[in-house]
């Protein structure tokens, strides 16, 4: 029983940082239904049975170009607690299903609206993904090599800048709606949250302490106490020993002379002692590096695929991955005292509890026939 057990969420699917952000919800015990296409053919992203993301929700599928698949939609949400759409803007209000119309059928709902560009601006109707939204933060141009920048996975815009802020601000404004009983709007847009994930590197260049050329400051790169290290077997091992202490002890455990490395933080010598760090690493295996380093203060880790993380002890400790269907996948985080999150249900077809989510919401037999005549419902 999670501690957001009693709410309850109306997803229409779509891919990437919306559907996360459902499963999100999800795994912290809300009763998230994602609005789908029909289980024959979702068109959007994986199919639903197969895709992590639809974890723990219930699946319904609605067809949204009939005026009672909408007003089907609506009688949902009119029941709900909250909203989240992922679409480019002005789709859902052409759709029948803006703010307007739902907040029409239920004042105190939270809608939630996840886009690249944002509900408003130049750009804010032209198509994009993760790395154009990023890079428009900043954030691109500060990640990778000298020589051009790096696409970091869709992390950092999508999941970060893109779920994590709309959750945020759904349960800010679920907090809000306790009290005033009006529901709001929340505009999460990938280049809002993007820009405010920069906000330490702009306190460090207004101190003259971070420069917007790549591999030249403290953690991109450059330093060669902030680095990954290729290991005698062709791994990976990353070192992260900034402070004083843990820089001493990184010389230490790697046998280095204390005095050739001694001026730490002047960057003139950071490329010459990453070269002789590196060469040092290369001497032993990743696995032998662990033995010397790992669970000390060197600040140490071995660098493991993602086929690798669920099998390292620590990770098992924790219990931070979980097996589903056969797929192995992470546990839901974060971790409460007075809460025991439930594992969560595998994730369904397209449209799997079509009939079984209409009737909790008192559609009748007759009710939910006549929308299958309609072809509001899969037949």
């Amino acid at each position: 029983m999670g501690p957001l057990n009693g709410i309850r969420v109306i997803e229409f699917k779509g891919i990437g940082p919306g559907p996360y952000a459902g499963m999100l919800l999800a795994d912290m015990g809300a009763e998230v239904i994602s609005v789908e296409r029909s289980r024959q053919a979702s068109g959007i992203g994986a199919p639903s049975a197969m895709d992590i993301h639809c974890r723990g929700k219930k699946s319904i599928a609605l067809n949204l170009k009939s005026t009672q698949g909408v007003e089907t939609a609506l009688s949902l949400i009119e029941q709900s607690d909250m909203l989240i759409e992922g679409f480019r803007p002005g789709v859902m209000e052409k759709l029948g299903l803006g703010p307007q119309d739902c907040h029409a059928r239920n004042a105190k709902l939270i809608y939630g609206r996840m886009s690249g560009w944002g509900q408003t601006g130049p750009l804010a109707k032209a198509a994009g993904h993760d790395l154009n939204y990023i890079a428009l933060t900043g954030a691109l141009a500060a990640i990778g090599p000298k020589d051009k920048p790096v696409p970091p996975l869709n992390l950092i815009g999508d999941f970060a800048g893109g779920s994590l802020f709309l959750v945020m601000g759904m349960l800010a404004a679920l907090h809000a709606a306790t009290l005033t009983g009006k529901g709001d709007v929340i505009d999460a847009a990938i280049v809002d949250g993007g820009a405010s994930l920069m906000g330490m590197m702009h306190t460090l260049h207004s101190l003259n302490a971070w420069a917007p050329q790549r591999e030249s400051n403290l953690l991109d790169g450059a330093a060669h106490f902030y680095q990954c290290y290729e290991t005698a077997d062709a791994k990976f091992v990353s070192i992260g020993s900034i402070e004083p202490q843990f820089y001493a002890l990184l010389l230490k455990k790697a046998g280095l002379d204390e005095t050739e490395f001694a001026d730490q933080m002047n960057p003139a010598t950071w490329s010459v002692n990453a070269s002789k760090l590196g060469e040092v690493i290369k001497t032993k295996t990743r696995d032998q590096w662990c033995e010397i380093m790992e669970g000390t203060d060197v600040c140490f880790a071995p660098v493991l695929d993602f086929t690798e993380a669920p099998l390292h002890p620590h990770n098992q400790a924790r219990q931070n991955h979980i097996e589903l269907n056969g797929v192995k996948q992470p546990a839901p985080a974060p971790r409460f005292q007075a809460h025991q999150l439930d594992t969560p249900e595998p994730p369904r077809a397209e449209g799997a509890d079509t009939e079984t989510v209409l009737a909790e919401f008192g559609f009748s037999e007759q009710e939910i026939t006549a929308l299958k005549q309609a072809g509001a419902l899969p037949s």
